[in-house]
């Protein structure tokens, strides 16, 4: 496998940490729009309201022929981080699902292939072992020198089973605080947050230092932003609407479709 040379110095990656960490206490929500590939985050780049690179583990994942969940090998989560990192000039911040056994080590790398933050998942394990690990990615950030823009997640509420919703939120909130005391950035606690459920997230884990993501059902990342909300992103959701259009335009070609006016030439180098 070849790598792409690396293109983010050390000094280079320190700066997009800060500029990530800048986005996310400013007052305007962070929007990204969760890439995959060199030439999805190319496309995503280009775009005038894109201010930073967020990747999608489960995309990156599904694009190898792997399952979401760490199912990929590391070596090939890595190259895909530095191929996204080599397409664009913009901060990249990566998805490392719950860091691969050694989020010590998964960030050191991380950091070697451009990215600046990066998404680390708690997997509801016991608090101090949580803890743990959202530490260990941030003290190998610092070891390179970099104030790696951790965004901790908490799945507090995607895996919190049968209990109640208060239940969930405190937990989040707890595992948040914690995690911000570790010297993470933001929390991000995945699920479909209502209003209340926001509301309760920010007032308990602080404002700016939420992130969620934008699901079918969820608030609209205006509403998430007028509630304090410090970044929203879509996860797999963008190469699902990628592989659905491709699917739709397969069916109408088969069909003895044609190919649609105003298609786009986005995959030039």
């Amino acid at each position: 496998m070849s790598t792409p040379q690396q293109t983010r110095s050390l000094a280079r990656v320190a700066v997009d940490a800060q500029t990530l960490a800048d986005l996310y206490a400013a007052p305007e929500a962070l929007r990204v729009v969760n890439v995959w590939d060199a030439v999805s985050a190319r496309v995503v780049a280009q775009l005038p309201g894109t201010r930073a690179i967020a990747t999608a583990g489960h995309s990156i994942a599904a694009s190898h022929g792997y399952a979401d969940g760490e199912q990929i090998p590391l070596e090939l989560m890595i190259d895909a981080i530095a191929r996204i990192a080599s397409a664009t000039d913009l901060p990249v911040t990566a998805d490392l699902d719950g860091g691969f056994a050694d989020a010590g080590e998964t960030v050191r790398r991380a950091i070697g292939a451009g990215a600046s933050g990066a998404n680390i998942e708690d997997r509801l394990r016991p608090l101090d072992e949580s803890v743990a690990v959202m530490r260990a990615a941030i003290e190998a950030g610092e070891r390179e020198g970099v104030r790696f823009a951790l965004n901790a997640r908490t799945d507090a509420l995607v895996r919190g089973g049968d209990r109640p919703r208060e239940a969930s939120i405190a937990d989040a909130v707890e595992r948040g605080r914690a995690y911000l005391d570790a010297g993470a950035t933001c929390v991000f606690v995945p699920g479909v947050l209502d209003a209340d459920d926001t509301r309760a997230l920010v007032e308990g884990i602080g404002e700016r230092k939420i992130s969620v993501i934008g699901l079918p059902g969820a608030l609209t990342a205006a509403e998430y932003e007028s509630l304090g909300v410090a970044r929203v992103s879509y996860g797999p959701m963008p190469q699902n609407v990628a592989l659905t259009a491709l699917k739709r335009l397969g069916e109408s070609l088969l069909a003895d479709g044609v190919i649609p006016d105003g298609t786009e030439a986005l995959n030039n180098f």
